[in-house]
């Protein structure tokens, strides 16, 4: 695949989806194709689930069922969107990817990583090049995503416990692949966004 593969990672309220589109926006003034996405969804089946696993009570699902709904998504959100796009050359920068599902089904809610790690591999085999995640204390996260409250609230009415959990579960992924570039994300707005400017144009060559 010709293009390049990016995502935006980090726990809830992270500020990642800002970021992510002013990267997007950035590269795009720059004169690069842009594809940017989100999971899930991020093709039109792949939405269909995102209402799904997104919305509703806590205890809608469990980790296990989540698991396969999230890959089912992603499956369609690959064969759709992210490899028609990285086909023809172009930058696609999704907010949140197989990592994500790594942190809130395959460790925070038992000892599933193993299995997500199996079912990715099978149906998925795809990586980011490149990951920035967003660190912040998982307090300040929850305060940020609770204040934004809408109708896509299941995880982070699981509480703090679940957050701080997801966020020291980044920073152990992050540490130990080299796709990784770790963003302080309590920094300003605009100092976060250049930071991350000069690291993708960096990748870019």
């Amino acid at each position: 695949m010709a293009g390049r593969f990016w995502s935006f990672e980090g726990i809830d309220g992270s500020g990642k989806s800002t970021q992510a589109r002013l990267l997007a926006a950035s590269l795009r003034a720059a004169g690069h194709e842009v594809v940017l996405t989100r999971e899930p969804g991020g093709s039109p089946g792949a939405e269909d689930i995102r209402r799904l696993v997104l919305e509703g009570t806590s205890d809608r699902w469990s980790a296990e069922t989540e698991i396969l709904l999230f890959t089912a998504a992603r499956r369609d959100h690959l064969e759709k969107t992210i490899r028609p796009a990285l086909e023809r050359g172009a930058v696609v920068i999704t907010d949140r990817f197989a990592d994500s599902t790594r942190m809130y089904q395959g460790i925070s809610r038992g000892d599933l990583g193993q299995v997500v790690d199996d079912l990715h591999a099978l149906m998925i085999g795809v990586e980011p090049d490149l990951t920035f995640l967003i660190d912040l204390p998982a307090a300040l996260g929850l305060a940020r995503a609770q204040a934004r409250a809408g109708a896509e609230m299941r995880f982070e009415g699981m509480g703090l416990a679940m957050q701080t959990q997801m966020r020291s579960g980044f920073l152990a992924l992050a540490a130990k692949h080299a796709r990784f570039a770790v963003i302080d994300g309590t920094a300003a707005q605009e100092t976060i966004a250049a930071q991350i400017l000069a690291i993708a144009l960096a990748h870019l060559g």
